[in-house]
């Protein structure tokens, strides 16, 4: 049997066992999945609750079941406190576009490895501090502080910095023994992630053959296809001759405002540079070849079901789709995590 999780992902079941639940006397069982991937330790689901007659009371926060004449209830438990505020142990002073390091006072004792997130209110005084996992000593963390204002900003004493949460000491990771691959796509999109030896060399020069044929491009009319030897070359020309009139509407529109000449020439420059961002006449994409994927390891892909569409929505989504394909937007792909739409 396949279980779906709440994000539509599978869970990984490796056998089963017979467990007693326990509710203040009265004793149940239940045949439990064992799964590797659960984000917590036990899930009861509709066949354990309307075997044994559970009633969930949820504006009285308990359980109660009815068995045999007997009516017992249990409350929810209350779920432990994860944040806790980190709060500055010294009034400070930051002088304009400075960096400071300031300790930060966290209440509980018990912790050691927690993982800091800043104060959102601080970002709006443009006040920044890194999300980081820091240690405590003696209920105390270190953290960077920049003032990235041209004035002087003062924290008094108490200031919540953020909020640190507690994380676990160890982190237990299964890797199968014969798990020596690298689970990367394959495509023109990805590269090897750690080329070696003479795969090491072939990349090398597959690069450089990509970095010379896209500095050719880089200074060839995308109108007339003429070739030019500098970028600048290319640019006057595209300006005076091969832009389209409502392109020089727009860029002229965009710099009426600017009173002062030379501002307006040198922002007119760099629009006319990438002038090719106002032409909607057709579709364009960004042509980079990436260097490296994301290495989802053993994990498997997430399912997503497919989206149901009515008979009119799929030819609107037919032509959209050959549309994109024909101007080279997107290309077919057979990835497994892809998400399909029918």
């Amino acid at each position: 049997i396949n279980h779906l999780s709440a994000n539509c992902s599978t869970l990984n079941i490796i056998g089963e066992i017979p467990l007693e639940i326990n509710v203040n006397g009265i004793k149940t069982t239940i045949i439990a999945d064992v799964t590797t991937n659960l984000v917590t330790n036990l899930i009861l689901g509709s066949d354990w609750i309307q075997s044994n007659n559970v009633y969930i009371l949820t504006p009285e926060q308990r359980i109660m079941i009815r068995s045999r004449g007997k009516e017992v209830s249990t409350p929810f438990a209350t779920p432990p406190l994860l944040n806790y505020p980190a709060t500055l142990i010294n009034y400070i002073t930051l002088p304009p576009f400075s960096e400071k390091i300031v300790e930060a006072k966290v209440q509980p004792n018990n912790m050691t490895d927690v993982l800091f997130e800043a104060n959102p209110r601080l970002k709006n005084k443009a006040l920044f501090t890194a999300n980081a996992l820091l240690n405590i000593e003696n209920r105390t963390i270190k953290i960077s502080i920049i003032n990235a204002t041209n004035r002087q900003q003062t924290l008094s004493e108490g200031t919540k910095l953020g909020i640190v949460t507690q994380v676990s000491s160890t982190i237990g990771v299964t890797i199968p023994s014969n798990y020596v691959t690298e689970r990367i796509p394959e495509g023109k999109a990805c590269k090897e992630l750690i080329p070696e030896g003479k795969g090491a060399n072939e990349l090398n020069n597959l690069s450089f053959n990509n970095t010379t044929t896209l500095h050719g491009k880089q200074h060839q009319c995308r109108e007339c296809y003429r070739k030019f030897n500098t970028g600048n070359e290319l640019f006057e020309h595209l300006r005076n001759k091969c832009y389209p009139e409502e392109i020089r509407q727009q860029i002229n529109k965009l710099t009426e405002h600017i009173s002062d000449d030379k501002q307006r020439e040198q922002i007119l420059k760099i629009l006319w540079k990438y002038g090719q961002l106002f032409d909607i006449r057709r579709p364009s994409k960004i042509d980079i070849v990436l260097k490296n994927a994301i290495d989802t390891g053993s994990h498997r892909p997430v399912h997503t079901p497919p989206y149901r569409k009515s008979n009119k929505d799929q030819e609107i989504l037919r032509k959209e789709t050959e549309k994109l394909l024909k101007n080279g937007i997107i290309e077919h792909s057979t990835s497994p995590w892809s998400s399909p739409v029918v």
